[in-house]
This record gives C-alpha cells, sequence and structure tokens, in this order.
C-alpha cells in the first residue's frame, strides 16, 4: 500500500505566528521546521506500522522550502522543488493520502493562521459559489488521480473544514485550537506526534472504505484578492466580476488554483 503525505506549515503544533511560515532562515522558522518534521516522521511511522509499503512525503509549502532531510524517517521518499505536472508524482498509484499540518479557509473565524493559498495577497476563494480552502482544493487535485484523502490533521477549525468537506468518515487529528489567527491553545509536540501516529495507523485501515474526492467537472472557481493591483495586472482569461475579483470556469483540477 502506497501513501502520500501532503504537507503545509500553519497547522503544525506550536506554529502560531506569521513570523515562523514566512521569514525563512530565523530562529522562529527553524523551530517550526524543527516542528514539522517530527509530526511527519509521526505519520510516517504510523503509515508503515499501518501496513503501507512506500511512504512519499511532498513539500507543499511555499514553494517547497520547509523540509530539514537530515530529519526525515529513512524509510521515507521525499519531493521537493517546483514543477509543471503533477501528474509525474501523483500518476504513480497510491492508494491513499494524509494532509498533514494544513490550516482553515481565509477569514475562519478564530481559525489559526487562517488563508487561501497566499497569506499576504488573496482574500477569498470560491468553488461553485461555496467558500472553500486548501483542503478543498488538494482534495480534488487527490481526487483527479483517484487517491482518497485518508486523514486531515492541523488546528480544531482546520479538522472541522476536512470533515464539512470530505465527510466524517477520514481522520482528523486536532493538534491545538484556534484562539485567533495568531494565538492557540497548544498540546505538547510529543504528545501532538503520538496523536498523529495513532491517526495515521487508523487512517491505513480506510484504505478502500473512503472514496476519492470527484465533484463533477467544469466548475465555476472565484479568486478574491486584497488589492485591485494584483487584477490590474492580470493577463489570462478569467472575467473581472469587480475591481478585487476574477472568475472563471475551470474544466481540469489543475486549474482550480490560479486563474
Amino acid at each position: 500500500m502506497k501513501i502520500l503525505i501532503m504537507t503545509d506549515l500553519e497547522g503544525v503544533c506550536g506554529v502560531y505566528r506569521f513570523e515562523q511560515t514566512r521569514e525563512y532562515g530565523t530562529p522562529a522558522n527553524l523551530e517550526a521546521r524543527r516542528l514539522l518534521m517530527g509530526e511527519i516522521n509521526a505519520a510516517v511511522r504510523g503509515a508503515f506500522d499501518g501496513g503501507a509499503t512506500r511512504v512519499v512525503v511532498w513539500d507543499g509549502h511555499d514553494g517547497s522550502k520547509s523540509f530539514l532531510l537530515e530529519e526525515l524517517d529513512e524509510r521515507a521518499e521525499v519531493v521537493m522543488g517546483i514543477f509543471s505536472s503533477w501528474d509525474l508524482v501523483l500518476s504513480q498509484g497510491f492508494d491513499g493520502a494524509f494532509l498533514l499540518g494544513y490550516h482553515s479557509k481565509s477569514h475562519t473565524p478564530r481559525g489559526l493562521l487562517c488563508h487561501t493559498q497566499n497569506s499576504l495577497t488573496w482574500d477569498n476563494y470560491w468553488i461553485n459559489d461555496r467558500l472553500a480552502g486548501e483542503i478543498y482544493q488538494e482534495a480534488i487535485l487527490l481526487g483527479a488521480y483517484d487517491i482518497p484523502v485518508l486523514m486531515v490533521t492541523g488546528d480544531d477549525k482546520a479538522v472541522k473544514e476536512a470533515r464539512e468537506f470530505l465527510g466524517d468518515d477520514i481522520v482528523t487529528v486536532q493538534v491545538k485550537i484556534g484562539l485567533a489567527r495568531e494565538a492557540a491553545i497548544m498540546y505538547s509536540p510529543k504528545k501532538a506526534r503520538a496523536m498523529i501516529y495513532e491517526g495515521a495507523k487508523e487512517a491505513m485501515k480506510k484504505i478502500g472504505k473512503i472514496k476519492p474526492c470527484k465533484p463533477k467537472f467544469p466548475l465555476k472557481v472565484r479568486w478574491q484578492f486584497k488589492d485591485s493591483g494584483i487584477v490590474d495586472r492580470y493577463r489570462g482569461d478569467a472575467k473581472r466580476i469587480d475591481a478585487t475579483t476574477l472568475e472563471k470556469v475551470v474544466e481540469k483540477p489543475e486549474d482550480i488554483f490560479y486563474p
């Protein structure tokens, strides 16, 4: 059984301010990345102990800059970098995926570090007139390759969003509680890793029981940005709805991300 672990950074236990996720190489950022590696290794161990034969981990935060490879479980393989065809990885026949360290969508009340795609430039995002975020985006992309999301980890708002979009059968691991956009109640990292390990083992039992996320295409996608200047400079074929908003009907899963 082959598992793909997609990672972000904001949903990791111990991460609670944007300084930790944006300012690379600072002590705060290095701390966040070490905490990420601890959660990744817990998920890798849980997957293998649950019967996985191959685990591939994908560094999905901000252009693939977050892993500390020397700390990665040696049994895992890793995807890093920016490349043009996700098919190169996703077509390798994975039986399921974990979304590790994810956050809730933009403007989620008390959602810790909540945003969609770019916390500095994006505002809101809709799929078929439903406000959505990165969890649903990833699930749709994975679903196009028949890969179901088996587990999602993050704060209480992120795991609630995951269940709302993907159903209650998925495994969710809540590692913190959002109090504000940059404030939280945390578990200890050791406890969070133990929970993720057990969650990963449980998620392995869901293989074959959870269906991939496959909304019917075409989909209407709308992007709202924080600054009208972003849309002023846009040169694509999406329709401009107002000063800060673009809308487009898309036919392919990979086109849901950017207009």
